[in-house]
């Protein structure tokens, strides 16, 4: 899953966390983005509220006028937009943080733990038979390839219950309110992450009985294992 072509010996690392709904990935992300750093390796943490591009406060500003415009939005305003044209606003803003953001850190040799990466939005799209799955696939294939994917599975219903009971009209699709909504549609999400973990060669880990304590060593033992880094 690494970059043709990189230096290997001074480039930084991506590792993209991915999952369903209350799988855990933030709190996973944000645990080894402290870990690595901890460990000597100089890491940031990336995820949708990531706008800062250093040492440029224009550019930054810029970034984040458009991260105001993709997840700051109104509700009515989005649902008006349509569905086509919040693929090709999430397009843009994911497009302008690997480039202006990701990119630059892991050329500087600064690894990064990518957290809300634009799988999840593949899943979605790919439900979603409004929207063209090959045009989504498509608007998404120019970003940073990851070096590692930890794939956290958990069931919908499992996902839930870690939730307290508590999602967004977006965490289920807009299909309702209920819970058998939530669950209903972060299950068919569940399956397409599952095809483009079969793909794509991602690292699956069950984390149904596992707490954060476990899911961090077993994320960190495949750190040690795969990218050579230890922390």
């Amino acid at each position: 899953m690494t970059n043709a072509g990189s230096d290997l010996s001074t480039r930084g690392r991506e590792i993209t966390v991915v999952g369903i709904d209350g799988a855990g990935k933030s709190t996973l992300a944000a645990r080894l983005c402290e870990a690595l750093n901890d460990a000597g390796h100089k890491t940031i943490l990336v995820g949708k509220t990531t706008t800062d591009v250093p040492m440029d406060p224009e550019l930054s500003a810029y970034v984040d006028s458009l991260n105001a415009v993709v997840y700051r939005r109104d509700a009515r305003v989005a649902q008006a937009c349509g569905d086509r044209y919040w693929l090709l606003a999430l397009a843009a803003w994911y497009t302008l943080q690997d480039k202006l953001v990701i990119q630059p850190a892991l050329e500087a040799g600064t690894h990064v733990i990518l957290d809300n990466a634009h799988h999840k939005i593949l899943a979605r799209y790919a439900v979603n038979p409004d929207v063209p799955t090959e045009l989504a696939e498509q608007v998404f294939t120019h970003l940073t390839t990851p070096d590692l994917v930890f794939f956290l599975r958990i069931s919908a219903k499992e996902a839930l219950a870690r939730k307290q009971g508590e999602f967004s009209s977006l965490e289920t699709g807009h299909s309702g309110g209920a819970s058998d909504d939530f669950i209903r549609y972060q299950d068919t999400v569940l399956t397409k992450l599952s095809e483009h973990e079969q793909r794509d060669g991602w690292l699956s880990m069950d984390v149904t009985d596992m707490d954060r304590d476990a899911v961090f060593k077993t994320a960190a033992d495949a750190l040690t294992e795969h990218l050579q880094l230890s922390v």
